[in-house]
C-alpha cells in the first residue's frame, strides 16, 4: 500500500513557526498591551501576559489571528477556543464574552486584528471567478491559518516598522490578506457577506435595525421584512448566523448599553427603563445573569476600576 503524503511537511511547519515568532517579536516592539488602533489602517495588535476575566462586548466585523497563547469566546450558545496559529473571523456585529485563557509573562498571548472592510471585500470578489453556491453559513468561525495567510499577515504587520510605506503599500497588503482568507476555510462566509443578496447580508440588514432601535419593542415580522425573508426563514437564518435568536441579540445589546450607563449612574431602575426594559426586577435578574453581579454592585466595581485604571 502506497504511503499518503504528509499534508504538513516538516519544512512547512518550520516556516509557519518562524513566521509566528517573527510577528510576535514585531508586535512586542510596538506594544506591551492592547492597542486597538495602529498607524496601519484597521490593524490592531495586542499582548496579554496573564489570564483575563471574561469581558462582554460587541465584536465589529473583523479578522483576528492568534500568534501565541489562546482565547475563549462565548457567542450566543457557542463556545469558541482559538490558540496559536488560529484565525477567527466575525462577519457580523456580534455580542460576545471573551477571555484570555493561555498567557504567561514569558509566553504572553499575542494577537493581531484587522477590521473587515466590506467595500474592499466586495471589490475583490468582483475581480475573482464566481464560486459555486453554498449553503447558509454562520457569521463567525475559527480555522487554522495557512502558510499563505501567515505570509500575507507578516507583510501587513511589517509596515509597522516602516511607517513611510503605509500609505502606498497598506491597501495592497490588506487586499492580499482578504484574498488568502477567501481561498481558505473562511471563504464561503466572506463571499456571502460580500454579496448584497446573500443570507448573511440579509441578516446583517436586520442586525443594523436592531442596533439602531435596541430600546424599542422588537417585532419579528418587521425584522423579517427588513431582511426580505419569511418569518420562519428569518428565525432560522438569524440563529444560524449569530448563534442566538433576535430577542436574545436585542437583550444583550440592551444590557451592554445599561452597563455603560451605570458607569455614571447609580439608579438601576432608571437605567433599566432607559434601555427599553419595562420591569426593573427582570432587568436586574438578566443583568446579573450576564455580568455576574446585580446592577448596583457591578456599577460600584465599574466605577472603582475606572478610577484605578484597571481593565475589565
Amino acid at each position: 500500500m502506497q504511503d499518503l503524503p504528509n499534508p504538513n511537511p516538516p519544512e512547512r511547519d518550520q516556516l509557519e513557526r518562524d513566521l509566528l515568532e517573527r510577528m510576535c517579536r514585531r508586535i512586542a516592539r510596538h506594544t506591551d498591551g492592547m492597542r486597538l488602533e495602529t498607524p496601519v489602517p484597521r490593524v490592531g495588535i495586542g499582548i496579554a501576559r496573564q489570564h483575563s476575566t471574561p469581558v462582554t462586548t460587541l465584536y465589529e466585523p473583523m479578522i483576528c489571528v492568534v500568534l501565541q497563547g489562546a482565547k475563549q469566546v462565548l457567542i450566543g450558545d457557542r463556545v469558541l477556543h482559538y490558540g496559536t496559529g488560529s484565525c477567527f473571523v466575525a462577519s457580523l456585529e456580534l455580542p460576545a464574552t471573551g477571555c484570555v485563557i493561555e498567557a504567561t509573562r514569558d509566553e504572553p498571548y499575542v494577537v493581531a486584528s484587522l477590521a473587515l472592510d466590506r467595500e474592499a471585500l466586495t471589490d475583490l470578489l468582483a475581480e475573482l471567478p464566481p464560486a459555486p453556491p453554498t449553503e447558509p453559513v454562520a457569521g463567525f468561525a475559527v480555522a487554522p491559518v495557512t502558510t499563505g495567510l501567515l505570509q500575507a499577515w507578516d507583510s501587513l504587520l511589517a509596515l509597522l516598522d516602516t511607517p513611510e510605506d503605509i500609505a502606498f503599500l497598506a491597501p495592497s497588503r490588506e487586499r492580499e490578506v482578504l484574498y488568502r482568507l477567501l481561498q481558505g476555510a473562511h471563504g464561503p462566509m466572506l463571499r456571502q457577506i460580500g454579496r448584497e443578496d446573500s443570507r448573511l447580508s440579509q441578516v446583517r440588514r436586520a442586525i443594523s435595525w436592531i442596533r439602531r432601535n435596541f430600546d424599542q419593542t422588537l417585532r419579528t415580522e418587521t425584522l423579517a421584512a427588513i431582511a426580505g425573508m419569511s418569518v420562519p426563514s428569518f428565525h432560522r437564518h438569524f440563529k444560524a448566523a449569530t448563534a442566538m435568536s433576535p430577542l436574545q441579540y436585542q437583550k444583550t445589546l440592551r444590557l451592554q448599553a445599561a452597563r455603560r450607563l451605570l458607569t455614571t449612574s447609580t439608579d438601576a431602575a432608571r437605567t433599566a427603563y432607559a434601555v427599553g426594559y419595562e420591569s426593573a426586577s427582570q432587568f436586574s435578574r438578566e443583568y446579573a445573569r450576564l455580568f455576574g453581579a446585580p446592577p448596583a454592585r457591578d456599577a460600584e466595581r465599574l466605577r472603582a476600576a475606572s478610577q484605578d485604571g484597571s481593565t475589565l
